[in-house]
Parts: C-alpha cells; structure tokens; sequence
C-alpha cells in the first residue's frame, strides 16, 4: 500500500513493496519533515518559471515536455559559448539556466527565484577607474578564499568553518551543495549570495562576484569567497586573489580537500599503488572559453584525473585514443558528487565511457579518473552488452553530528548529545 503525501503541486508516495505498511508511513514522515515548510510553493514557482520561459522565448525544451529538470540527461552540463552563441543556444539560454537552478540551489531557496534572477542581462555595478587613483583601503575588510571540499561536511576543515562562522558576506560557487551552506549561521545575519555561473554566463557571473566582494570589502565587511575543492585547484582562486590585491585587499587562503584528490579515496581508488602507478596527473577538460586543451600524452604508470571534462567527454576520447595514443581498454571511472549521500561512480574502459555517459545521464558535479589503478580494488565486471558497473551512495562521514557540534559551540542547540572536548570547541570557535 502507497503512503502518500500532498501539499498544492507536490506529491509524495512511498511504498515498502508490502513489508510493512507502518514503515511506509514512517518513511514518509521522514522525508516530509526533511523538506522546507513551503515546498508546495516551490513546486509552483518552478512550474510558473518554466511556463513562463516556454511561452516567451517560444523554445521547446531540448530535454523533453516532461523532462525540464534534465537530471539525468546527459545534455543537461554541456558547454555552451559565452562569446559566440547561436540562435537556438539563446532561445535555451533561461530553460538550461532554470535547469541548472533547479539541480545546484539550496531547496529552500527555490521558492524565491524570478525571472529577474535568469536574465543574462545583470546590471553590474561600474567601478571608478581613474588614472593613477589610489584604492582606499579598509583596516575591517577582510577576504578569505576558502576551500568548502568535495561536498560532505564531514570533509570541511576547521579553519574553513571559522571562516564561514564569522563571516558578514559568502560568496559561494554554484556547485557548493546545501549541506555546507547549512552551516553558515543564522545567528550572525550572513547574507549568502549564489554565483550564477549558468550555461553561457560564467565570465559575466564572475565579474558579478568579484563586484560584490569588492564592495563588501570598502564597507568593512567580512567576505567569504566560498569554493568548492580547493581554490587554487581549477577554481580561478589565483586570479581572484590578484584581483583583491590590486584594489588594496590582500585575501587569505584557506585550503580545501580537492574532489581530485578526495574522488578516488571515495570509489576505492589508489591513485599511486606499487608496480601500478607512481604518479599523478590532474587536468581539466575545457580550456579557456571552452577551448579543447593541451591533452597529456599516455603513460602506462599514471593515474590522471580530467576535471570539468563530462560534458565533452564524447570528443575528447577519440583525442586522447588517436592523437595522445591512450590505450582504449584502459580502466576509467566516473565519480559524481563525490562525498555527497548521492554519489555516483561509474566503473567502464576509456573507449566505453561515452557511451556510459550517454545512457547514465549527468549528475555534477562530476570527474573522469583514468589509469590502471582504477582496477586495483574494484574490478568492472560489466558485461558485453553493458560494459559499466554503476555504484551508488557515499558514507564519507557522520555530517549530522558534526552540523550538532557546530551548533552547540555557536549556542543555537538547545539539547544535544554530542560530547565536544574543550579544546576542540575553542579550536572551532577561535
């Protein structure tokens, strides 16, 4: 028997397939209380969004009429240029972004999405740029460029925690999952603000960002840039670094656990395994503007992690297999959220996973591991007519009770049965 629940436009059934129909209900109570109060008026501000977007720029999803959220599609990350855009990439332009909004927001920030928020068209405050005027400098303002990890808050360290504490401003990127903008406190009056780093809008999103964090800045305020993995791992940390440093801000840096690194530690991979692989390769898959980039030529003894590579994955293989002369049968993996409840790992050969992304679908934030090392713990045993192995789920950690410290050393748990050792609470409270 189906327990079901309804509010408005949402609608919730869970069955236990006749193992207990107390335990359905059960479940479904769960769940329930685990979604924001007003997810009835979530569902239908999404719907009003999209119909909005279907009737005035008159285009058909390219996922499908009952598929707008594009989850498992594995069109829903691919590139689009910012500079050079065709017709049909405009007339998508706010049915992708949606998309994207959709898969990367906080849940409990859906219901206030507009229009507004999907246009390209941002009105980027002007920054006075005069020969020879100096930066007025703020003793107050403060950058911190932190990296949040993979996605588990498990995986945040403590100083990356201090910093999102005591923070007035985060600037966070997209890709940082709600489990870690959950700790940002409440208590503190913290504005968050999301990058909108959409399909098409990624050099306009970051100029936004960088305004932002400037003006914050000559106010006196506390800025977080928040960033997932590491900053200066792929994640333009350097750039916005000299960017602060030229107006008169000298940002600290808080490393993060890269997902390059952390990714193969969560699907069983040794990166480096005697008489497999010595060495260790990180590099992304699109360049500067969705260029195709200088692609590493094959060794045997390499362990080589491609990031931001997915959405193109279907091109860059036959480069790497007929120019860089990679081995086609070489064992890879996709893993997905790495670290996060929902991860994904898919285990296949290099001249397979094309055709794994294709029929699996896309769930970013997302690599591609390369080298024999993928085979050394998890063997694929897929067969000829699958040739991948699909693993799903993570425990990197107990979030709950670490989120029950964080609100026990900030005062805002009333009860709680954690047991924090005086130095650690000073340590995190510092």
């Amino acid at each position: 028997m189906l327990s079901t629940y309804t509010s408005g436009d949402f609608q919730l059934g869970v069955t236990t397939n006749g193992k207990g129909c107390k335990l359905a209900s059960r479940i479904k109570r769960e769940l329930v209380n685990s979604l924001p109060s007003d997810i009835d008026a979530i569902c239908k501000q999404v719907g009003e969004l999209r119909r909005q977007i279907q009737m005035e720029d008159k285009a058909e999803s390219e996922h499908g009429e009952h598929e707008d959220d594009a989850i498992n599609n594995h069109k829903f990350n691919s590139f689009v240029p910012e500079f050079n855009k065709t017709q049909e990439d405009l007339k998508l332009q706010r049915a992708r972004w949606l998309s994207q909004i959709v898969e990367y927001y906080p849940l409990n920030k859906l219901g206030s999405i507009s229009l507004k928020d999907l246009s390209s068209a941002y009105k980027l405050h002007k920054q006075a740029n005069v020969p020879g005027a100096k930066e007025e400098d703020s003793e107050a303002g403060q950058m911190t460029l932190v990296g949040s990890g993979p996605g588990s808050v498990s995986l945040l360290t403590l100083g990356a925690l201090q910093a999102i504490q005591t923070a007035d401003l985060v600037l966070a990127d997209k890709l940082v999952p709600q489990q870690v903008l959950d700790v940002i406190p409440t208590t503190h009056h913290t504005r968050l603000f999301i990058a909108r780093k959409f399909p098409g809008n990624a050099e306009k999103a970051q100029e936004e960002l960088l305004t932002l964090g400037l003006e914050a800045l000559r106010r006196g305020e506390k800025v977080v840039r928040l960033k997932q993995g590491d900053p200066y791992i792929f994640g333009r940390g350097g750039e916005e670094f000299n960017f602060f440093l030229q107006h008169g801000f000298k940002p600290t840096v808080v490393p993060g656990i890269t997902s390059a690194l952390a990714a193969p530690v969560l699907s069983n991979i040794p990166m480096t395994h005697r008489d497999v692989a010595d060495q260790v390769l990180i590099c992304t898959g699109t360049g500067r503007r969705g260029a195709v980039p200088n692609l590493p030529d094959f060794v045997s003894s390499r362990t080589t992690v491609f990031l931001m590579a997915l959405h193109r994955v279907v091109e860059l293989i036959p480069l790497l297999v007929n120019d860089k002369k990679w081995d086609e049968n070489l064992p890879v993996a996709i893993v997905e959220r790495a670290s996060c409840p929902d991860q994904r790992v898919i285990r296949t050969t290099l001249s397979k996973v094309g055709d794994a992304v294709e029929a699996c679908g896309s769930r970013p934030p997302g690599l591609l591991v390369t080298g024999y090392a993928c085979e050394v713990i998890c063997k694929n045993s897929g067969s000829e007519s699958l040739p991948w192995v699909v693993e799903e789920g993570c425990n990197s950690g107990d979030d709950g009770e670490l989120k029950r410290i964080v609100e026990l050393v900030n005062g805002n748990c009333k009860e709680s049965t954690a047991v924090v050792s005086p130095n650690l609470q000073k340590e995190i409270a510092a």
